[in-house]
């Protein structure tokens, strides 16, 4: 198969472990399974599959099996940046010789490079190495500290007609709008939020092509289905699914104030804390995040069941594929307190 445009629904792949911190090859299968089953393409070893803590062997490892599911089915956009750009090297030529049919490039994060520079000595350098391969820049300057401008981004397609796609998640509607303009109708524009995804493809000036969701990571095939329906000129639909889906789109980040030994103090749960939460509770492979990441407190842990129980009690034929497929009691695990400790 060959991938003609960056669209649709990518679930971007939590990593599973086992509860001793492992590589759970065995529960990942059975959760790419579930994605193609759903229609989603997937994108492994990205922010939410804990790229910066799992080490190279794992992540040549994880993009093996992947690959090796999706053949003929789905395709794969493998997640390969680095702060390095030898690294990412690296990782793209082992993510291309294994069969992905796209790779995505974080900025590079910590040493901040200026846009010049991601342009010049990053995303240029990827993807002349790799011409047959498209790349997608990943801009999302709240983790990386810096970010390529749309600019850069317009001369890095002029010049590498493989650089197709970015996704997008500066939370900037104009900064998308700019991007549209300079790019044209070919570039893709993926949503790298989910809650942000129907304005970005709804807003006549954006049109976006799809999401990278980790959501759909529960969900592929309502996802799937309401960006279908966006792209399709259904608006009805497609706004129909995501307000029953908009309680999941809101936990991918948790807020909470916690106290402890005489203070109050505000905490922040970021991706993919609360998805993994979410899908330890309903009993799918998930397993722990890698420390520095944790477990959520229960104030986070209430939240994301209150999320789960909203969909389920309005929009229960939503989680029916996910109770078919691994078989569970979802009234179950969504209400039985022992589940969620």
């Amino acid at each position: 198969m060959q991938v003609e445009r960056l669209q649709g629904c990518w679930t971007a792949l939590i990593t599973p472990f086992t509860e001793g911190g492992a590589l759970d090859l065995e529960g990942l299968r059975k959760n790419v399974t579930f994605q193609i089953e759903g229609g989603a393409k997937v994108l492994p070893t990205g922010t939410t599959g804990e790229s910066p803590t799992v080490d190279w062997k794992e992540h040549n490892q994880i993009i093996e099996e992947v690959v090796r599911l999706a053949k003929g089915k789905t395709y794969v956009m493998a997640g390969t940046g680095s702060n390095s750009t030898q690294e990412a090297l690296r990782g793209t030529r082992h993510a291309v010789e294994a069969g992905a049919e796209a790779v995505l490039l974080v900025d590079c994060y910590y040493n901040g490079p200026s846009s010049l520079e991601l342009r010049t000595e990053y995303y240029e350098v990827v993807a002349r190495e790799f011409p047959k391969t498209f790349i997608a820049p990943y801009i999302i300057p709240a983790r990386t500290g810096t970010q390529l401008e749309v600019e850069d981004l317009a001369i890095l397609n002029r010049h590498c007609k493989n650089v197709r796609a970015v996704k997008e998640a500066t939370g900037d509607l104009e900064r998308m709008a700019k991007t549209r303009r300079l790019l044209g109708d070919d570039f893709d524009i993926l949503s790298g939020d989910d809650d942000m995804t129907v304005a970005m493809m709804t807003r006549a000036d954006i049109r976006a092509q799809g999401v990278v969701s980790v959501v759909s990571n529960v969900v592929p095939g309502a996802v799937a289905e309401m960006t279908a329906a966006f792209s399709a000129g259904d608006v009805a639909r497609g706004e129909k699914l995501a307000q029953a889906l908009e309680p999941l789109f809101k936990i991918v980040t948790v807020k909470t104030v916690e106290e402890y030994e005489g203070f109050q103090v505000p905490c922040k749960f970021r991706n993919p804390s609360a998805i993994k939460t979410l899908m330890r509770g309903l009993g799918m492979p998930a397993g722990p995040c890698r420390a520095p990441l944790g477990r959520m407190t229960p104030k986070g842990i209430a939240i994301v069941r209150e999320a789960i129980k909203a969909v389920y009690e309005r929009h229960r034929e939503l989680l029916t594929p996910l109770q078919d497929f691994y078989l569970i009691d979802l009234e179950a695990r969504i209400y039985e307190d022992k589940h969620w400790r």
